[in-house]
């Protein structure tokens, strides 16, 4: 049946939220304190949390499936994480953590039927040549109805993530570029997507390949090319994502946002998540 991928696009900014609540919640950070990571900065506790479901994997597999971060920077963290607490251990926390975090602010809400919708989505998604989705994929339905929710939000999202890692190669821009090209067509500021761990050297040298290329302007703006690029990279990664939804169908597709909305605003309305993000909600 088809769906608009308008209404593909929509749908991850929907649920997008309610998946994100897991590296922003107060709730698990206690939790992945307790383990032994350092919570006072973002990024210890984020790179267990969300390279647990793989497994025990080191810096090279993590660098390449979260694409956007300075191998560097991964380094700094990954493998040194998994000896602080195993998978094992850092998957309860964030099950422990989401489940008080989303919980609470879910209480009012009944949610049976947004969960029968969301599973039956994730029913029709294809995790071939898409491990974090995959991972993900693998692991146990949780009963608790904000939990399953959660969880199929975040299959959702990482399969979405995936398809737009291949969106990216597609169009032939690495690591640095895909930043680069985000900030000039107005997704986030540099300093956003700075906390990637890019050095101003590698910054600027992408900035150069991009310009000889016809997608910038020398301030790094985004000229008429690399609008159009930007925009076939993001309309490729809704087109990857689609045939989930096209599975469930445009109607039911457009029930479960109704259902998902109460849920996505009730995590905005935590003032925990930030503002702008490099994955350029806002724009």
């Amino acid at each position: 049946m088809s769906v608009d991928l308008g209404l593909v696009r929509q749908m991850w900014r929907l649920m997008e939220p309610v998946h994100a609540i897991l590296y922003y919640a107060p709730e698990v950070f206690a939790r992945v304190a307790k383990l032994g990571f350092d919570t006072e900065t973002r990024w210890p506790s984020y790179f267990p949390l969300r390279a647990a479901p793989l497994g025990a994997v080191g810096p090279e597999l993590v660098a390449a499936v979260f694409y956007s971060f300075d191998p560097a920077m991964v380094r700094a963290h990954v493998p040194a994480v998994w000896q602080t607490a195993t998978p094992e251990e850092v998957l309860a926390a964030r099950r422990d953590g989401v489940d008080e975090a989303l919980g609470a602010i879910t209480a009012d809400l009944e949610l049976r039927e947004a969960v029968d919708l969301a599973r039956r989505l994730v029913d029709g998604v294809s995790t071939v040549g898409r491990p974090l989705g995959a991972a993900n994929a693998d692991l146990p339905w949780p009963d608790e109805p904000h939990l399953a929710l959660w969880h199929a939000a975040t299959i959702m999202r990482e399969v979405r993530g995936d398809g737009h890692v291949a969106a990216l190669l597609t169009a032939g821009l690495d690591p640095v570029e895909s930043l680069v090209s985000f900030a000039g067509v107005g997704a986030a500021s540099r300093e956003v997507f700075a906390s990637r761990g890019w050095s101003d050297h590698e910054w600027d040298a992408a900035t150069r390949r991009l310009v000889e290329r016809g997608w910038l302007t020398e301030d790094g703006t985004a000229t008429e090319a690399g609008h159009a690029g930007r925009d076939e990279v993001e309309r490729l990664t809704d087109e990857l994502a689609a045939p989930a939804y096209r599975a469930l169908g445009a109607e039911q597709v457009g029930r479960l946002a109704q259902l998902v909305m109460p849920v996505t605003m009730a995590a905005v309305k935590t003032g925990l998540l930030p503002r702008q993000s490099t994955l350029g909600l806002g724009r």
